[in-house]
């Protein structure tokens, strides 16, 4: 079972990738427009998995 400070910092970390998603989402939507892909899904993914485990 995790320590309340794991999933302390399990919350900052899904928090603080969520922020970054969104900053770098015109990032992504113009590399989309010049057909490549950023695999920021991926990282959201793992994070949530994380962060929903340690709760």
């Amino acid at each position: 079972m995790p320590t309340r400070f794991a999933r302390l910092v399990t919350a900052v970390q899904y928090q603080l990738t969520l922020a970054v998603a969104l900053v770098l989402l015109p990032v992504a939507t113009l590399a989309s427009r010049l057909g490549l892909t950023l695999p920021l899904h991926r990282l959201i993914e793992r994070s949530e998995a994380a962060y929903e485990s340690a709760r």
